[in-house]
């Protein structure tokens, strides 16, 4: 953990590793797919977030194979005790202030943007969109996923849905921003 007992991104992974094998055992492939996909559609491709290896978390006692060895045999892997008490610790961890620099960047290029051309203006506020784009479509897809196990009245569910709405609304502006240019 960070000095302020927040989560680096390797426990993030960590956590939504642990905490999908927490809810029933799971093969060693299908655990590995569910993370990537999960982290991958909420923060995007990350080199970061796909370092933690889920292999190290057997070795580690957090998990347990049941009927196999582990990667290499595809085991069919369940959370140890010792794995219980390490997702409780990630679980009840602090939370970082939102502070991406990507927030900051996009503020920056909203409040200079009188500063270009009307055409390198019209080409930021594509750019804009693009990435908004981009991100809803990540969400949308994990919403929609069938490896999101969590029934339609779920806190994920709810929290998902009320992101993709400050998506679509984050869109709209910028569409009629630009539209005004």
């Amino acid at each position: 953990m960070f000095a302020d007992n927040t989560l680096t991104p390797k426990e993030a992974v960590r956590l939504c590793a642990l905490g999908t094998i927490a809810a029933s055992p799971m093969r060693y492939s299908e655990l590995a797919g569910s993370v990537r996909h999960f982290t991958g559609r909420i923060m995007g491709p990350s080199l970061e977030l796909m370092g933690t290896s889920i292999e190290l978390l057997r070795y580690e006692g957090l998990v347990e194979a049941i009927d196999g060895k582990g990667m290499e045999d595809d085991a069919l892997l369940t959370i140890s005790a010792a794995g219980r008490r390490e997702l409780h610790a990630l679980l009840t961890a602090r939370l970082r202030p939102a502070s991406d620099l990507s927030k900051l960047v996009v503020a920056l290029k909203v409040r200079f943007l009188d500063l270009l051309d009307p055409a390198e203006r019209r080409d930021q506020i594509d750019l804009l969109i693009e990435g908004v784009e981009t991100e809803l479509a990540r969400l949308v897809d994990l919403r929609g996923g069938n490896a999101l196990d969590d029934g339609p009245d779920s806190a994920l569910v709810a929290w998902l849905d009320h992101d993709i709405s400050l998506l679509e609304s984050r869109l709209d502006w910028l569409e009629t921003f630009r539209a005004r240019l």
